[in-house]
C-alpha cells in the first residue's frame, strides 16, 4: 500500500542540535531562516520548518535549552556541597574552559555570548534563559565564597560578591578569548593564577 503523506526527512532532535551549533556560533539575530534551513538538511521547506518548530524564536528556545541541559552543566559543580568551596570553583573554571576550547563545536560559551545573541529590545526576551543561566552561575560562585566564610576558611567580612566576580569575570573572558584562538593550555595556567586570589584571602591556620 502506498505511504500516506510526505515522510519527515530529518531527525528533529538532531535538527535542534544543529540549530544550537549555528545559534552558538552566530547568535539569534545574526542567524537567518535560510541558514537554519540549510543547517537542518533534508531540503526542509519553510512550511515544514514552521510545522516542526513553530518559529525561529521557538527553535532558538529549544536550542538554548539543549545547550543548558548539556554543555552548560560544566558549572553545576558550584552547587555540589560534597566539594570543598575552593575545589568547586576551580573545577567549574577548568571544566568550562576545557569545554569552551573544544574543537568539536563552536568556541566559547553560548550562555556567556548570549548577552550579544539578541541585543536589540525587540528580541531581548528570547535570550532570557541564557541571562538566567549566567545569573545562576554568578550565584553559584557567591554561594561557594559564602560557604568558605561559613566554614572559617575565609574571613567573615569577605565581600562575597566582589570575590565571586573575580571568578565569574574570568569565565566571561574565556568566552571571548577562545573566539580569538586562545587555547586551553593558556587558560589552564591562568586558572592556577586566579585561584591564588582565593588563597590570598584565606585565613591562616
Amino acid at each position: 500500500m502506498a505511504q500516506m503523506g510526505r515522510p519527515r526527512t530529518f531527525d528533529r532532535q538532531a535538527a535542534v542540535e544543529q540549530a544550537m551549533y549555528l545559534f552558538w556560533q552566530q547568535g539569534y539575530e545574526s542567524t537567518s531562516l535560510s541558514q537554519l534551513k540549510a543547517s537542518l538538511g533534508g531540503g526542509i521547506s519553510a512550511p515544514s520548518f514552521y510545522a516542526a518548530f513553530g518559529s525561529k524564536e521557538a527553535l532558538f528556545r529549544e536550542a538554548a535549552q539543549c545547550y543548558l541541559d548539556t554543555f552548560a552543566r560544566v558549572t553545576e559543580c558550584l552547587w555540589d556541597d560534597d566539594l570543598a568551596p575552593r575545589a568547586a570553583i576551580e573545577q567549574a573554571l577548568r571544566q568550562s574552559s576545557r569545554m569552551q576550547s573544544d574543537a568539536g563545536h563552536p568556541p566559547g560559551c553560548m550562555v556567556a555570548l548570549g548577552c550579544m545573541s539578541a541585543p536589540t529590545i525587540e528580541h531581548a526576551a528570547v535570550a532570557a534563559p541564557l541571562t538566567a543561566s549566567r545569573a545562576r552561575t554568578r550565584a553559584g560562585f557567591v554561594r561557594c565564597v559564602e560557604r568558605g566564610m561559613a566554614s572559617g576558611e575565609l574571613p567573615a567580612d569577605t565581600d562575597a560578591a566582589a570575590l565571586a566576580s573575580v571568578f565569574d569575570s574570568f569565565l566571561s573572558g574565556v568566552a571571548i578569548q577562545t573566539r580569538d584562538g586562545v587555547g586551553y593550555a593558556v587558560f589552564d595556567a591562568a586558572i592556577t593564577q586566579v585561584m591564588r586570589v582565593w588563597d590570598a584571602n584565606r585565613l591562616t591556620a
